[in-house]
């Protein structure tokens, strides 16, 4: 693959804001001379991770919330940002507890993913969890999570389920089959 010239950035300046979000527009000027403003979520510097957290009976984790998004309940993986100071691991053990009440002693790294770079930086590493045990911490979710335990060896069905629709979890969910299937 050819490496292209990476456009000029001839400004930056927030446009819009609330408590969670920054709004950038970008003006550039492309290696052909052409210019345009692109807006995208200005970078925070945070990144975030998710896990697919696999019991020794054979089931997956899952965790049922609130998203505001969709203005519906949505099943997924647990998932959450990496505080400041922490590495991605530390921040998925400490997830782990608070969303599902278990740590893991075993955590694969699997992709790490963007979820729109068009419009956002922020990168989410995907793991594997395995080797679990109970320990809970308090979380920042404004309701109990309802855990759903799925059988591993009918993951696959999740494809087709109506709650399950995060592209994140989808992706998580085929890296570790993946993972799991060339480990056997």
């Amino acid at each position: 693959m050819t490496q292209r010239k990476l456009p000029q950035i001839l400004s930056k300046q927030v446009v819009a804001a609330s408590r969670l979000f920054k709004v950038e527009s970008l003006a550039l000027t492309f290696s052909n001379g052409v210019e345009r403003t692109y807006e995208r979520m200005k970078p925070s510097g945070r990144n975030a991770v998710m896990m697919v957290p696999v019991t020794e009976s054979g089931d997956l984790l899952l965790v049922r919330e609130y998203a505001a998004g969709t203005e519906r309940y949505e099943l997924g993986f647990p998932k959450g940002l990496i505080d400041p100071g922490e590495e991605a691991a530390q921040a998925a053990v400490r997830e782990l507890k608070e969303e599902i009440g278990q740590g893991a002693h075993e955590l694969i790294p699997l992709k790490e993913v963007v979820l729109a770079p068009s419009y956002f930086s922020s990168r989410m590493t995907l793991m594997l969890a395995r080797d679990l045990y109970p320990e809970s911490l308090e979380g920042d979710e404004p309701e109990p999570l309802e855990i759903i335990r799925w059988p591993l060896a009918q993951a696959e069905e999740l494809l087709t389920h109506g709650d399950f629709c995060e592209a994140r979890s989808i992706t998580a969910l085929m890296m570790a089959l993946k993972y799991l299937q060339a480990e056997r």
